[in-house]
């Protein structure tokens, strides 16, 4: 393939607007020459050289588009990355993967059978504060094992979201296909398979019609990891804590990129992704025979990231970084706790695709 992939984009919703355009514009090795608007021209106006059409058959019949980007709602996801595949298609499809693990297991058998490479939008690899917890964990700052590992996805929404599909009961709606995804990607980064785990499930606000929130608790023997995520979390706690046998990490607050491009700043803007100091997180723990209680520097975070690796897949033949059966290990995850949850029982975990984190 030749530079720049030329790339076709399913929907301008939010996804489409603020997590792909905004890298798919401004990285050289792309080139963005249709977009996916059922009923509206919308994306006319800020890219008025995108080609609109108005079926997903147009969108992949035409054979100038080497990538299509699939931003539309999780129950499309098995369909249009089938579709693409089958029409000789790169594949990137926003997480989670698919509704169920076998959708995900049949894209990617069929990703191997056309030779056709299949990712999942997991960005939260590419943020701040997963990045400098990596570092950290790599230089065993907090010691030779960590014991706990507490991650959070909170947010304050007591009311409905207009219009949002994410709210509705429909196969994988609720916030912990959404955002219980990312923390499941990140912990499997970091520590690979749990023993077993345990999940709630809850139905918080008097509107909800799916989980809006989750506790769901991994353990690895040594080590116990919890992640939770609520809507109703006016005044947010932590979003790591991290203890190892030596020191402990705690962070606060959100990465900055997402809310920057939510305002319309591009990834060019100087020092994107950087974090102010009194963001960083605080690093307790002995160094040398020394207590150390200090402020860490953060990571730049750089969802760049994710398609600069990708551009390297298929331009370089560069491993794929986000590898699907990756992202089928988080939905074999997601499927165990929502079975946890039903049961009320601790489940074994299982059935996970072995696969290597570049």
């Amino acid at each position: 393939m030749q530079k720049p992939i030329k790339v076709g984009v399913v929907g301008y919703g939010m996804a489409a607007q603020v997590m792909h355009l905004p890298f798919l514009t401004t990285l050289q090795d792309y080139r963005v020459v249709s977009i996916l608007e059922r009923h509206n021209s919308l994306s006319a106006e800020k890219y008025p050289s995108f080609r609109i059409v108005r079926s997903f058959e147009e969108l992949i019949a035409d054979p100038e588009t080497d990538l299509i980007v699939i931003t539309t709602p999780n129950d499309t996801h098995f369909p249009y990355s089938k579709q693409a595949l089958l029409a000789g298609k790169h594949v990137v499809v926003e997480k989670p993967f698919t509704i169920t693990s076998s959708d995900a297991k049949e894209l990617i058998a069929l990703s191997g059978k056309t030779g056709k490479t299949l990712t999942v939008f997991h960005n939260r690899r590419y943020v701040n504060d997963f990045l400098t917890i990596r570092e950290i964990l790599d230089k065993k700052l907090l010691g030779e094992k960590i014991v706990e590992f507490e991650a959070h996805y909170d947010r304050y929404r007591p009311g409905p979201k207009p219009n949002a599909w994410r709210e509705e009961n429909i196969p994988g709606s609720g916030i912990f296909f959404d955002l219980g995804a990312h923390l499941v990607d990140q912990v499997l980064c970091l520590f690979g398979a749990p023993k077993t785990l345990q999940a709630n499930l809850r139905l918080q606000r008097p509107h909800a019609r799916v989980n809006d929130y989750f506790d769901c608790r991994l353990d690895y023997g040594f080590l116990r990891v919890i992640l939770k995520g609520g809507m109703l979390v006016r005044e947010p706690g932590p979003r790591y804590m991290i203890h190892g046998t030596e020191g402990s990490f705690i962070k606060y607050g959100e990465d900055p990129q997402e809310p920057l491009l939510k305002t319309g700043v591009l990834p060019t803007a100087p020092h994107w992704g950087e974090e102010s100091p009194e963001q960083w997180g605080l690093l307790h723990t002995e160094k040398d025979g020394q207590v150390i209680k200090e402020r860490y520097p953060s990571l730049p975070g750089h969802y760049a990231g994710y398609y600069e690796d990708l551009a390297a897949t298929l331009l370089q033949g560069a491993p794929l970084k986000v590898k699907p059966e990756q992202a089928y290990n988080v939905m074999r995850i997601l499927e165990m706790a929502v079975e946890s949850d039903r049961t009320g029982c601790t489940v074994e975990v299982n059935g996970l695709m072995p696969t290597v984190y570049e």
